[in-house]
């Protein structure tokens, strides 16, 4: 037994040491390149908490807090048209128990008059607007404004079109892919590697279980970002689970798992944005951006706006939601 512990010592050991070294400067193994486009501000719904989400009167209100890329879920019309809409039921959006592939573009109802912002429990959005509109009208009125399109089902008809209106607009390259599933990824890859892609949550598991098994600096990364909850809004702001305790437990894993700024600049050495979402407090602002993100998910565009010029600017006002 002995033996085999003078044997195995050394070799855990050189080898805990070298992942260190990588770890710390991937260049040496991997080629890394400046992002295309840094992201500080992202407008989650186009920016639903300061006006009725994923309409194009928020989306306006996001671009005069300047924010640097707005994040939006797409769904299929009857008609084949591509509309931005979080729920493929349009019951919690407009009170009509229908899902949008049932109906054409022409007949999708409006938003209601308030919709309750998801990630600020007992807040409410309101707007003029309540228009559901075609990610083509996005990419007409916003052009050069990057834009995370994210995929919830294994949808071929809904993936090409999105991959094909990247194209015909001439925005691969500030288009982002994003989905929760492997299999949905996998599929918008294929359609345009041009876009960039974002970690799904699988992919997710698998870099953090790489990052503890002192095997991430040796591995490629495709992805361009990691798009991740922060830890301490579960049950604050963020309710996964209907159990408190396990939203409890969850909050306090997941806490000592995820919020690890060597693996954030590690991959942010390798040419990966890495945003917490979606936070809508500054206290919360401030955690992300001490951990090293490069940038915050929000419903609140103006709140983190305020925030950003305030950490540039120390006399610029306190922001308040």
């Amino acid at each position: 037994m002995i033996p085999i512990l003078y044997l195995v010592l050394p070799i855990l050991g050189s080898y805990a040491m070298l992942s260190i070294f990588f770890l710390r400067r991937p260049h040496l193994l991997h080629t890394t390149w400046a992002p295309a486009f840094p992201i500080r501000l992202a407008a989650h719904r186009g920016g639903s908490g300061e006006l009725l989400e994923n309409t194009m009167e928020a989306m306006k209100n996001s671009m005069a807090q300047r924010a640097d890329i707005l994040e939006l879920d797409c769904q299929l019309t009857r008609d084949g048209v591509v509309v931005v809409s979080h729920d493929k039921n349009l019951s919690r959006q407009s009170g009509l128990n229908k899902d949008v592939d049932s109906l054409d573009f022409k007949e999708l109802p409006l938003y209601k008059k308030e919709l309750e912002i998801y990630f600020s429990p007992g807040h409410f959005a309101h707007g003029s607007d309540r228009h559901m509109i075609r990610l083509e009208d996005v990419f007409q009125e916003f052009p050069r404004m990057p834009v995370i399109v994210e995929i919830k089902e294994k949808n071929e008809e809904l993936i090409h079109k999105v991959a094909n209106l990247a194209r015909s607009f001439d925005r691969s390259e500030i288009t982002i892919w994003a989905s929760e599933k492997n299999s949905v990824m996998k599929k918008c890859k294929a359609a345009n590697p041009e876009m960039p892609m974002a970690f799904t949550i699988l992919r997710s598991i698998w870099i953090l279980l790489l990052y503890y098994l002192g095997l991430l600096p040796f591995v490629s990364i495709p992805e361009k970002f990691f798009f991740c909850f922060l830890p301490t809004i579960i049950n604050r702001t963020y309710f996964p689970f209907s159990c408190g305790w396990m939203n409890k437990l969850s909050a306090v894993v997941t806490k000592w798992i995820i919020m690890r700024k060597s693996l954030i600049q590690h991959l942010q050495d390798r040419g990966v944005q890495v945003l917490f979402w979606c936070l809508n407090e500054e206290s919360d602002f401030e955690v992300a951006f001490n951990l090293g993100a490069n940038g915050v998910m929000t419903d609140f565009p103006t709140a983190l706006r305020q925030y950003l010029d305030k950490k540039e600017d120390p006399r610029a006002p306190a922001s308040s939601i």
